[in-house]
């Protein structure tokens, strides 16, 4: 307890990949696992400490598995950043640009599973909420204005984060709970989305006006923590005043790390 109390939760993110390419001035084209800067804001502003998931190369035998760093957290993230393989899902990419990556994705369904098992609480955001619906048996639109009729744009380049629509926050569900209403705006930077809901898990939120998911949580007979959010609420900043907003969501995951901390 005297350890919970003098030390900040820790907080695992799961690494953006940056793999090796030859044209790459920074660090000689080497590989490179790193962590937004926003994302470390969004934490250490809130009095935790988040921690990067490293993931061993193929060259690397590693002495530490998933199951040994996720046990060391309070709570795991599984951050944004590339497409999903669509072999992660049992399918073949539709387009050379949709071939995702695989070894990330490897890397993360490993962290999910300890986690799990450990009942280590998981926040999945953006490509996080995908890689929860697909390391749980779910599959994904690989495109949504290529699969999805009628579809917004979910992702535009050149605005990103500015880039917003909105949402309906479910009745009975998590984010129905922890916020108290139904209707709300949020980011989008996303072109890839939940297609078959994984056994296990509920839907919380859907775009309103094409009703692609943009919320799930655990829903199987657990005390388990397990949510995703396709929205990033690390890239919003005080003055973002009509987006939801970040508070209850990171004041309940600290919750569920902090009960977590008590287990251990």
């Amino acid at each position: 307890m005297s350890d919970l109390m003098s030390r900040p939760l820790r907080i695992g993110v799961s690494a953006n990949w940056m793999h090796a390419d030859p044209d790459r001035v920074i660090y000689n084209g080497r590989p490179l696992l790193y962590v937004e800067q926003s994302m470390s804001d969004w934490f250490l502003a809130a009095g935790a400490l988040p921690l990067m998931m490293p993931a061993p190369s193929s060259d690397c035998t590693p002495a530490i598995g998933a199951a040994q760093m996720v046990g060391e957290l309070d709570a795991l993230v599984i951050a944004g950043g590339a497409d999903v393989w669509p072999g992660s899902y049992g399918e073949r990419a539709l387009r050379p640009e949709w071939e995702g990556d695989r070894k990330r994705d490897e890397a993360e369904i490993a962290l999910i599973e300890a986690a799990l098992e450990l009942e280590v609480p998981v926040l999945g955001i953006c490509r996080g909420h995908q890689v929860l619906n697909v390391a749980l048996g779910g599959t994904l639109f690989q495109d949504i204005t290529t699969q999805v009729e009628g579809a917004l744009q979910h992702r535009d380049a050149e605005r990103y984060a500015r880039n917003s629509h909105d949402v309906t926050l479910l009745e009975d569900g998590y984010l129905h709970r922890i916020y108290g209403v139904t209707q709300a705006h949020i980011n989008s930077v996303h072109h890839q989305a939940i297609k078959d809901l994984a056994a296990g898990l509920r839907v919380t939120a859907r775009s309103t006006q094409d009703n692609v998911i943009e919320g799930i949580q655990l829903d199987d007979g657990t005390d388990r923590w397990a949510v995703g959010v396709q929205w990033h609420p690390e890239f919003q900043r005080p003055e973002h005043r009509e987006l939801l907003s970040t508070e209850p969501l990171m004041t309940d995951f600290l919750n569920a790390a902090r009960q977590r901390a008590l287990r251990r």
